[in-house]
């Protein structure tokens, strides 16, 4: 690498580690946010640090083509401000000797994203929404905590004061459970158990006020069973297309064609045409990953050359032009992910409208700055 090479590759690479840690923060506000809500509900760190670990990746097929987009406006704005340019220029070093190493870095974010939005995203979302359902309710026991009102559970409030074990302390439940009354039930002590999908609330010295529609009054009793039931989610997962992997992909449209034809040759149309809109579904959640790789390569490719169009100095202006190349790039994505149901205008192939509009931009800007 010449000294040249080397002086803009390192400005390029600077620039893009801080976007890309400032762009990482951004994002994953959202998710700290929900960490925080599950810590405070009294979910299990283990499960926790879990959900942290499988959600955090899904940020990098944003950050990494963003933060290449603001290095590729900042880093060349600022060098055609600065003339520095123009004296490559003059020494004879042409545009595409500058840019080559900062391609070359987006070549590997590209490769690096295909392989995350295929392999490490589509693992991440099954885990996640597989956590999120044991996190909801699915971690049974261990989200009832003393000293706040559990009212996670159907029809049922649980406060209790202290807890020791699976042994909870001064228990008060408030059971809705009976459409024209409200029992209200406290317990000096209970013992917590679960049986299937229903928790099981052994109480002792209990009252129950009031006891049932027929009887009015309050009722005591030394020991008593109370359960809740349906208490804990079934824990079963239904895939999604987002959990598809690279493979899984293709194995899963082959099985779904096949289920198509048939359903055609049985003359049933109706769910045929069901079929052809999963299929669509299917092939734009892979394309869409594949537009969000490239683009890594494209922003950089445009954004170089609109850097030195733009020859000044100040932030704003950049960033300024990336929003508006990033905001039209993804908008085109999210469109065809809301033709999804129209299958028969091919969203799937469309949906590269935005990777081919910006090798469209940057075949016309780049000879023009060579």
């Amino acid at each position: 690498m010449k000294t040249l090479e080397r002086y803009v590759f390192t400005s390029f690479l600077s620039s893009f580690l801080l976007a890309f840690l400032v762009l990482s923060f951004v994002l994953t506000i959202g998710l700290m946010v929900q960490v925080v809500g599950f810590m405070l509900d009294g979910v299990p760190m283990t499960l926790v640090a879990e959900f942290t670990a499988v959600s955090f990746p899904e940020t990098l097929q944003w950050t990494m083509p963003l933060a290449l987009l603001v290095s590729s406006i900042l880093v060349f704005s600022r060098m055609s401000a600065d003339s520095e340019i123009a004296a490559m220029r003059a020494c004879g070093v042409n545009l595409i000797t500058i840019m080559k190493w900062p391609v070359i870095f987006a070549l590997v974010c590209t490769a690096i994203g295909i392989f995350i939005n295929n392999e490490v995203v589509p693992r991440g979302h099954e885990i996640r929404r597989s956590l999120t359902s044991k996190v909801s309710v699915g971690t049974g026991l261990d989200i009832l905590e003393p000293g706040r009102v559990i009212d996670q559970f159907p029809k049922v409030k649980i406060y209790f004061g202290s807890k020791e074990g699976n042994w909870l302390y001064d228990l008060i439940v408030m059971d809705y459970s009976h459409e024209s009354i409200e029992r209200m039930i406290t317990a000096k002590k209970a013992l917590v158990t679960s049986e299937g999908r229903d928790i099981c609330l052994d109480l002792y010295n209990m009252t129950v006020d009031p006891l049932d529609e027929k009887h009015p009054s309050a009722a005591h009793a030394s020991r008593f069973r109370y359960l809740v039931k349906n208490a804990l989610k079934d824990k079963t997962y239904t895939r999604r297309d987002q959990d598809y992997r690279f493979f899984e992909v293709f194995e899963k449209l082959a099985s779904m064609t096949e289920m198509r034809d048939r359903a055609r040759q049985q003359g049933n149309e109706d769910h045929a045409n069901r079929i052809s809109e999963d299929i669509s579904s299917l092939r734009i959640e892979f394309s869409k990953r594949f537009v969000f790789a490239l683009a890594s390569i494209c922003f950089v490719l445009v954004g170089v050359p609109l850097g030195i169009k733009a020859q000044r100095k100040e932030s704003s202006i950049g960033m300024a032009i990336s929003l508006v190349i990033s905001l039209g790039y993804y908008m085109v994505v999210i469109l065809m992910i809301s033709f999804e149901d129209y299958y028969w205008l091919r969203p799937d192939i469309l949906i590269w409208a935005s990777v081919a509009a910006c090798v469209g931009v940057a075949g016309w800007l780049i000879p023009k700055h060579l």
